[in-house]
């Protein structure tokens, strides 16, 4: 469950930027949106393997 709390960390973390860059085009805040959603794609795809080991050894 780690994982999980280490996605919602992120999340909760980029609010305020995702704040910014809709709401008042703030164009550096759209740049560590799209960091912040590269990193969230790269912890979803290591949760996916670790569930598809984790079921294969079932």
């Amino acid at each position: 469950m780690s994982r999980f709390s280490e996605i919602k960390d992120l999340v909760t973390a980029l609010e305020s930027d995702f704040e910014k860059f809709y709401d008042k085009g703030n164009q550096a805040a759209g740049t560590r949106v799209r960091k912040g959603m590269q990193d969230l794609k790269n912890i979803a795809q290591d949760i996916r393997k670790e569930v598809q080991e984790i079921k294969n050894k079932e």
